[in-house]
């Protein structure tokens, strides 16, 4: 017998958590698990990665601020539905735990992915007290790494046998080190060029601006490096207009390309030599695993689930966002050792097929859902 599994966002549009869940929908055996998507705001054609064309993706509609009828909406949605299990993702969602149960939904899981721009930390009080107030009606949270783990039994105060860590996992197949770059580059690949990139929403707790500032502070103390150095920053949000203003005010141009949102990110992946991540802090990052793959040394801030994917030393360099002069020196390293670059890059994609494969995140999440199924309530 199948057992419908109700997976309730904020909105199905492109981004890590959105992926990872179209993975996981499109993975699972379908002849035991079957999927529906419940969207508070929406969704996008982003729908389209869906596989299998059984899952029904609905929206609720929630208009922005208090919309109590959205809750009727969703009891509505879940009552026709009739899933076995509810799983909700990150704080934006977390409240409709409630209504899942007025619903008669049997069993109910709640993951958290990651971190806000306005909750970098994970320490808002309005926040933690949401989180708090729903523990009563979760019977299962999972944590996409261990620092969340940690984060949940010790700040939301989430009795340690209710949480589960199960990291994502990545496409190594399309995130793979061969293949085809990307055709709309402002610069043409050249001998001796060495590119940097970043991919991800240009938000603040993302913190693109620390990359372009590295990016400047290290063509001010290299001038030889301006005619082999280059910069993408993949990705769209509301911090757009400040890196554009900071690209102008230091005349970088010809050496940044913002991309923009893509839906190419395994050929921006591959256009880059060195991939960074300077995030204020982080869950378990997609973008980490996918440059990963592709057989990319990492740069990453010492900052949340970052140690558990890059080994400082041996796949990447991990810095601490404190001290910006780390990052640049970090940087400076992968640039002038081309060697370095290819031997780094090759232990991230054999730890990424031995630890982070999409089959491996397959085989524990239909694990973890079948334990919660055959659990008694």
């Amino acid at each position: 017998m199948r057992a419908l599994i109700a997976h309730v966002i904020y909105r199905l549009d492109y981004g890590g958590l959105e992926n990872g869940l179209v993975n996981l929908v499109n993975r699972l055996p379908a002849d035991r698990f079957d999927h529906a998507i419940v969207c508070l705001a929406g969704y996008s054609d982003f729908r389209r990665r869906i596989a299998r064309t059984d899952v029904e993706v609905v929206s609720i509609d929630k208009q922005a601020g208090k919309d109590p009828a959205a809750y009727l909406r969703m009891w509505r949605v879940l009552r026709r539905l009739k899933p076995d299990i509810v799983h909700t993702r990150n704080i934006g969602t977390i409240d409709t735990q409630w209504i899942a149960r007025a619903a008669g939904v049997a069993k109910r899981v709640h993951g958290e992915h990651g971190w806000t721009a306005d909750d970098p930390l994970g320490a808002a009080t309005r926040n933690l007290r949401i989180r708090r107030a729903c523990r009563p009606v979760i019977h299962r949270w999972v944590a996409m790494s261990r620092d969340i783990a940690d984060w949940l039994q010790r700040d939301v105060r989430v009795p340690r046998e209710r949480v589960f860590q199960l990291y994502n996992g990545v496409d190594a197949d399309m995130f793979r080190p061969d293949g085809p770059t990307v055709p709309d580059a402002p610069w043409s690949p050249a001998d001796g060029v060495v590119t940097i990139g970043t991919v991800g929403r240009l938000d603040r707790v993302k913190n693109q601006a620390s990359v372009l500032m590295a990016f400047h502070r290290i063509l001010e103390r290299h001038p030889d490096l301006r005619g082999r150095l280059r910069l993408i920053i993949a990705g769209d949000g509301p911090m757009k207009k400040e890196l554009v203003e900071l690209i102008e005010q230091h005349g970088i141009g010809s050496q940044v390309w913002l991309a923009g949102a893509r839906g190419d990110v395994p050929g921006i992946m591959r256009a880059v030599d060195v991939f960074v991540l300077p995030s204020l802090n982080e869950g378990i990052s997609n973008t980490i695993l996918e440059a990963m793959s592709t057989g990319r040394p990492v740069v990453a801030a010492n900052v949340g689930g970052n140690p558990e994917l890059v080994e400082d030393g041996r796949s990447g360099a991990l810095y601490s966002s404190a001290d910006p002069e780390a990052l640049d020196d970090a940087l400076l390293r992968y640039i002038e050792q081309p060697t370095l670059r290819i031997a780094h890059g090759a232990a991230a994609r054999a730890r990424v097929l031995s630890q982070f494969s999409l089959d491996s995140m397959v085989l524990r999440y239909a694990e973890f859902y079948r334990e919660l199924l055959e659990t008694p309530s």
